[in-house]
């Protein structure tokens, strides 16, 4: 099986006082690239967070939010009553004002709030950390629904190189005997006398230059391997990569030997069908 790199999961906690939302958006990347928001309260819990992010979903360009909005009265701002009394105290020797104006002009001053560093209640933590796993195991999944799409298109798509290669291997005779009369041809015109053997001889030497029975069987092999690493247990979008490369080596060897329009023609589809699955690798993980 395989899994895509684009995904998206999400929990939403209730708690009385608040409600608290983890999401998770992932994209392809060549690497791990995680990006954590949250509120400055959990950020003591931001390594732990990136090392379970980083253990369960390997690598791709990670988005991963906590967003708190309170749902009760629930603040850690309080007014510092002296202080609001002593500016109003002030104000009132030097401005003409009503009192709902002192206080409004009171609490603007340096020090009329006080913002308590709020500490995080174990209890609470042990939920959030539960729904950051059950955001990510929603994204796993997704990942999992998304590589079973691009599964359906790789199986297409090499099971019509595999059957373009059935057509090159089915002109190949063909084209053989389309050289051997050009050169003989060619030959003919020049008017000269030759050695009826050695012109032989060197024809079958050329004729072996061109030859691409190797080719052939490697892409076949490859073709096959890739399937075999598509239907394994692991999703590895780089192994896949690899044998992608392999399989392009091998068509434009193909290409460069056939000497031969009509394959020629073949090959310009096998490498149409080969970099779309080049394109989707870059979504595999």
């Amino acid at each position: 099986m395989i899994y895509s790199m684009t995904g998206y999961g999400k929990s939403v906690l209730q708690l009385p006082t608040k409600k608290i939302t983890i999401e998770l958006k992932s994209l392809n990347s060549k690497n791990l690239d995680l990006n954590a928001r949250m509120p400055s309260i959990y950020r003591e819990k931001e390594l732990a967070i990136r090392k379970t992010l980083a253990d369960k979903l390997v690598r791709g360009k990670i988005d991963f939010s906590i967003f708190v909005e309170a749902t009760a009265e629930d603040t850690s701002t309080k007014i510092n009553t002296p202080v609001v009394k002593q500016y109003i105290s002030q104000l009132k020797d030097i401005v003409d004002a009503d009192d709902a104006k002192l206080l409004e002009m009171a609490v603007r001053f340096p020090d009329a709030l006080n913002t308590v560093r709020e500490e995080i209640d174990e209890d609470e933590w042990q939920s959030i950390s539960k729904h950051i796993n059950i955001a990510t195991e929603d994204l796993v999944k997704h990942r999992l629904n998304e590589g079973n799409v691009l599964e359906k298109d790789f199986n297409a798509r090499v099971s019509s190189i595999e059957q373009i290669l059935d057509n090159v291997i089915a002109i190949d005779p063909e084209r053989v005997e389309g050289v051997r009369e050009r050169l003989k041809k060619g030959v003919s015109e020049l008017r000269e006398k030759y050695d009826e053997n050695r012109f032989e001889q060197e024809l079958v030497y050329y004729i072996e230059k061109f030859d691409i029975t190797e080719e052939k069987v490697r892409l076949k092999n490859h073709l096959n391997y890739f399937i075999e690493s598509i239907n394994s247990k692991d999703s590895n979008g780089k192994k896949l990569g690899f044998i992608s490369q392999e399989m392009g080596r091998e068509i434009n060897t193909i290409g460069s030997k056939s000497n031969y329009a009509p394959m020629q023609q073949l090959v310009v589809q096998m490498k149409d069908e080969l970099e779309k699955i080049k394109e989707q690798l870059l979504n595999v993980l």
